[in-house]
């Protein structure tokens, strides 16, 4: 996104590097993005306390986690199927 289209950043992303930029530049999926995003924000946006950041961060974290299971666990049975185990 060029500077010019790109939305105001908000107050409550006051560092150096956006939150967004992270997210991009590591290839980060969409749960680990916006566990990162949270945790970036903790405290700082009008109306969420530190607290209720993150949990968000939390409950995001975990739904990556479940995630990762359930990929493994596919995996896993694929490797099975080949008789790759």
């Amino acid at each position: 996104m060029s500077e010019s289209t790109r939305p105001q950043k908000p107050s409550h992303y006051d560092h150096n590097i956006e939150p967004w930029d992270v997210i991009k530049s590591w290839g980060l999926s969409f749960w680990t993005g916006n566990t990162v995003k949270y945790i970036c924000r903790a405290g700082s946006k009008a109306g969420n306390s530190r607290v209720d950041d993150l949990r968000k961060a939390l409950e995001n974290l975990n739904e990556e986690y479940r995630h990762a299971i359930e990929e493994e666990k596919q995996r896993d049975d694929r490797k099975k199927l080949r008789g790759d185990y």
